[in-house]
């Protein structure tokens, strides 16, 4: 119980410390997301898959985890800006997890992917869903669904700094 306390105790103190550091005029930036790689790659090593049995997944069940993983990171990069209500969270995120937010994404990162991403992301594009957002075009949809397929195969490969990378690279260009 003891070391409870004290874990307490430090949680607090730091917590006290990074609002300091935040209000003497520390921004909180892109740069600074790295605690989701941390936690998604604990995540993974937790639950390790051979990477030949992950080739053989579906491109859906890729952009399935993919749309989680990118979710998280975008709802972290909002979170570290600061606290505010849950609803104000939820509009700044939707602005950059929709299917038009995400094809503005790959058309950033398009220029900067290997041939095997290429390919990871064609998969992902061609897939059949058995429905798609009403409020989103189908071609959007479909270029979302690629680009949550890749982050999904990237995640699940392991390749945490791989997609944080990409999400900088694509982030930057779409709030220019």
């Amino acid at each position: 119980m003891e070391e409870i306390l004290k874990t307490e105790e430090t949680a607090d103190r730091d917590a006290g410390e990074e609002t300091a550091d935040r209000d003497a005029g520390r921004e909180c930036s892109q740069d600074r997301i790295t605690n989701p790689e941390g936690a998604l790659r604990a995540i993974a090593d937790a639950f390790p898959l051979k990477e030949k049995k992950v080739r053989m997944y579906s491109a859906l069940s890729f952009a399935y985890i993919g749309d989680s993983v990118y979710d998280l990171i975008i709802r972290t990069m909002f979170t570290v800006k600061g606290n505010m209500k849950p609803n104000k969270y939820h509009r700044q995120v939707i602005e950059y997890v929709n299917a038009a937010a995400q094809t503005r994404m790959m058309e950033e990162i398009k220029p900067f992917l290997t041939d095997e991403e290429k390919v990871i992301f064609r998969r992902g594009r061609n897939a059949k869903p058995e429905s798609h957002a009403k409020n989103q075009s189908l071609h959007d949809y479909r270029i979302a669904t690629g680009f949550e397929a890749l982050i999904g195969y990237l995640y699940l490969t392991g390749q945490m700094e791989r997609i944080m990378e990409l999400v900088t690279i694509g982030l930057d260009g779409i709030q220019q």
